[in-house]
């Protein structure tokens, strides 16, 4: 029973260690930065093999830091297998780590060292898996998961899915209707430019979306007439997905001006449990006595009573213990 008391101490202080943006001791904070530096080395790597003069005169250099990075890839993705328990609360051991295996980060993860040990199970070549080390900084965002802008995109994104998943239908039945006109029009007079419906496509991708490559043009005056039309719905059809996320952007910003605004049900001393999507995930002290006027005491999390510091972020499922009268007092001094 001791034993296994032990190992689920070291089991959270390794998960807390490989968790991003867990800087409550200075371990935590050297896994970041040593995690941050190792992934800006092997992306500089992974971009300067790719010139010939530098390869000649630091190839070998450059591939033991490969080499050193890409271990340590490997074994921060063992340290986060071993962990996943911690990450998934209430799930057996197994079945975390299937679960963090099998999520979208744990393949990322994943990808972006196996092809480099095992190349001949990748045919398509270890180096074309290295964009995954390229996704791997999206990692970097989750520092401060509810305040900082990417993770403002991605809100916006998520409550306008069904807006962009609709004009993006449009763009879809757009390109489908004018790869069949146009191939209609321009067969008989270009048949090697326009063999069929489907040859149509890459015309009308970049007609529709105002690239205009111009290695497919129609000759005909059916077809010209057809594609100045098109050229026009281009425009549109960009204009709409725009305009559905910047009136997104807006609504958003203007939420969160509605938010800040004093609580009202605290007067003294309270608990606030930090729920999904609180106003509060990601905001530090400072920002709670800025915005809602409120002291933060302690936060009670996972067991621990944690002292508020400048660097202490709010997590969901945080008990935050706060008091506006002290600053309510401090606000009528001054």
């Amino acid at each position: 029973m001791e034993k296994n008391s032990s190992w689920k101490k070291t089991q959270k202080k390794i998960h807390n260690m490989v968790s991003t943006g867990v800087v409550d001791s200075k371990l935590n904070q050297f896994y970041d930065i040593f995690s941050t530096l190792a992934l800006i080395a092997n992306l500089v790597c992974a971009f300067a093999i790719t010139f010939d003069s530098v390869e000649a005169r630091f190839g070998t250099l450059l591939q033991v830091v490969d080499e050193i990075t890409v271990f340590f890839f490997a074994v921060d993705y063992v340290l986060r297998l071993i962990t996943a328990e911690e990450q998934y609360k209430g799930e057996p051991a197994g079945k975390a780590a299937v679960k963090y295996a099998t999520s979208g980060y744990g393949i990322i993860d994943l990808l972006s060292f196996l092809p480099h040990y095992l190349p001949m199970f990748f045919p398509a070549g270890a180096a074309v898996f290295r964009m995954f080390r390229v996704v791997r900084i999206f990692r970097l965002f989750r520092i401060n998961a509810q305040y900082d802008s990417f993770n403002v995109i991605k809100s916006v994104l998520v409550e306008k899915r069904n807006q962009i998943a609709s004009s993006v239908f449009i763009i879809i039945i757009l390109m489908m209707a004018s790869s069949l006109g146009i191939y209609s029009a321009e067969h008989n007079a270009q048949p090697e430019a326009f063999k069929n419906a489907f040859s149509g496509i890459w015309w009308s991708v970049s007609t529709l979306l105002t690239v205009g490559y111009g290695d497919i043009y129609p000759v005909t005056v059916v077809g010209k007439i057809m594609a100045i039309f098109i050229a026009f719905l281009g425009v549109g059809v960009v204009a709409i997905p725009t305009g559905i996320i910047s009136a997104g952007f807006v609504e958003h910003y203007t939420k969160k001006q509605h938010d800040h605004e004093k609580l009202p049900d605290i007067r003294e001393v309270g608990e606030v449990l930090v729920e999904e999507n609180s106003q509060f995930e990601g905001l530090s002290p400072d920002d709670l006595e800025d915005i809602y006027m409120v002291r933060l005491i302690v936060v009670l999390r996972d067991g621990l009573t944690i002292l508020p510091s400048g660097e202490l972020r709010i997590r969901q499922g945080d008990i935050l213990v706060v008091n506006s009268e002290r600053l309510e007092k401090k606000k009528q001094r001054h």
